[in-house]
């Protein structure tokens, strides 16, 4: 990769695009970021020059993304809040793939999600797969990554899970628990984006695991890793999705939402494909049995406050 090269990463400051990040400036890559947050402390320093989301301001967006030859887009929201929304979502992203064909990026790596559908009831899903369609249909070469569950120290599903069950004498699990998850490490996906970016060819990835897990068999993983006593209880979906309600109260979070619960429980976070990512999650929890948990990640804590 021409260490000359800049290369721009939304959401550097958060999750996905922090481990990106850090791969590209290894690599010796220029790095800029776009965020909604260019006041936050981060790890980086003067390495990436930050500049802000400007999904109202068009032309500044476009100034923005001047001069680089990859834009990887890990932005999205995961549930609706305040002015915050799916369709303002959709919205912003197409104003952020016009940009980059304004600005002259040669090509996006964008971070999708497991099977999207532009039929699917879900927005999530929905919105997903229309932002597909965008980036297919526009003048950049492209890379889509279809990621199910990313796992890693700051990643908000396992890690919250484990959260709870270390201090919780009661699990509830959505349904009869029999659906399946298939996590990617975060640093496998960072690789695979960083990969992704160096070709030419237009495709579509999914980002999964060497793991395939149903969600009972993924709760017993974790509590055997964590030596947890506490009892896992199967309710119908609407009640667990109430009790996480309640708890998402105390913690002044969203813990759990309905569109996420349908998703789980229909299967969409699993794919048939091979894997692309070779780290095991079963490997990585035991050698990180001692700190996985430990804190509660807040998804409201990390994006809106």
């Amino acid at each position: 990769m021409p260490e000359s090269a800049l290369h721009v990463v939304t959401g550097a400051f958060s999750y996905t695009g922090k481990y990106i990040t850090r791969r590209l400036l290894a690599e010796g890559v220029r790095v800029r970021t776009l965020t909604n947050h260019p006041e936050r402390v981060h790890e980086f320093g003067d390495a990436v020059s930050v500049a802000p989301f400007d999904f109202h301001r068009p032309d500044a967006l476009v100034e923005s993304l001047r001069g680089a030859s990859v834009l990887y887009n890990t932005y999205w929201v995961r549930f609706s809040h305040g002015q915050t929304n799916f369709a303002g979502a959709v919205d912003n992203t197409r104003t952020l793939i016009a940009a980059a064909e304004a600005a002259g990026v040669r090509r996006i790596v964008h971070v999708s999600i497991a099977n999207p559908s532009l039929s699917s009831p879900l927005p999530y899903y929905r919105g997903k797969a229309l932002l597909e369609e965008a980036i297919k249909e526009s003048r950049l070469s492209y890379a889509i990554l279809r990621p199910t569950v990313i796992f890693g120290g700051e990643d908000v599903l396992i890690n919250n899970i484990a959260w709870l069950l270390r201090r919780f004498p009661v699990f509830a699990v959505p349904g009869d628990g029999s659906y399946r998850v298939r996590p990617i490490y975060v640093e496998d996906m960072a690789a695979l984006a960083v990969d992704a970016a160096l070709r030419d060819k237009n495709v579509v990835i999914d980002a999964v695991g060497a793991e395939t897990y149903t969600f009972d068999e993924l709760l017993a993983l974790l509590k055997g890793t964590l030596h947890s006593r506490t009892r896992v209880m199967h309710l119908p979906p609407r009640l667990t999705l109430a009790l996480s309600r309640i708890i998402g109260v105390f913690l002044r979070d969203v813990l759990l939402t309905a569109d996420e619960v349908a998703g789980l429980t229909a299967d969409l976070l699993v794919t048939e494909g091979a894997s692309t990512g070779a780290t095991r999650l079963s490997d990585w929890l035991r050698a990180n049995a001692t700190t996985i948990g430990r804190q509660y990640a807040s998804e409201l804590e990390r994006h809106y406050r």
